[in-house]
């Protein structure tokens, strides 16, 4: 395997894991709001997936800077997805830093406005000419 097949398997399996986790997440919360009021058994879940998110994340921009590098790529087409990633880790980390202060409806706000950033990373992704 070339190190670009290796670099990018990478960044895919990465990206799918942070964005396939965050579509689990949504339907995990609500499954356990449903079965239990303790919410000791959600910040559990919501802390393992944290571990993971970040280093899937970590890994997938990690690998694209790498891509990016690989490729001698124009930074035009790359800005779109480059703004969108930073977005969404501005946002995750505001997530993280006030889950514990603020109501569980704007968790799943915020939530959901990194889904749908993760999900316009890969839309974005899908346009490059690479």
């Amino acid at each position: 395997m070339s190190e670009l097949e290796l670099v990018k398997t990478l960044h895919l399996v990465a990206a799918a894991t942070w964005t396939g986790g965050l579509i689990v997440l949504g339907f995990l919360v609500s499954a356990i709001r449903k079965a239990t009021d303790d919410r000791s058994v959600l910040q559990a879940a919501a802390k393992r997936f944290g571990v993971v998110s970040w280093i899937a994340m970590t890994i997938a921009v990690a690998t694209g800077v790498r891509l990016y590098f690989i490729w001698h790529a124009e930074p035009e087409p790359f800005l779109l997805k480059w703004n969108l990633i930073t977005i969404s880790i501005v946002v995750a980390l505001i997530h993280q830093f006030t889950a514990k202060r603020t109501p569980p409806a704007v968790r799943g706000v915020l939530q959901l406005v990194i889904l749908i950033l993760a999900i316009g990373i890969f839309a974005a992704a899908v346009t490059l000419p690479y």
